[in-house]
């Protein structure tokens, strides 16, 4: 199973939609709140290559983006053997 990490923050629907997506693969995430410490965002921005904007989603240690991206890769079909 992968390892999946995913920064949000307490009012992005976009990050809501994105953990929707994932827990309807079944799949665990470890979810790290960024709305009030500002150094796990500086984290999350130097680990998304400058990207500041939540959510950002890791999956075994390799940066797949936000939202859009995730949904992307479900509907090319590419998310599924990610996730195996």
């Amino acid at each position: 199973m992968a390892t999946i990490e995913i920064y949000t923050s307490a009012l992005c629907g976009y990050c809501h939609a994105a953990k929707r997506l994932l827990k309807s693969k079944n799949v665990g995430f470890t979810e790290i709140d960024v709305t009030t410490k500002p150094a796990l965002r500086q984290k999350m921005m130097q680990r998304a290559n400058g990207r500041h904007t939540v959510p950002q989603i890791f999956i075994n240690g390799a940066h797949v983006g936000g939202y859009d991206d995730l949904s992307a890769l479900d509907r090319q079909g590419k998310l599924d053997p990610l996730l195996a």
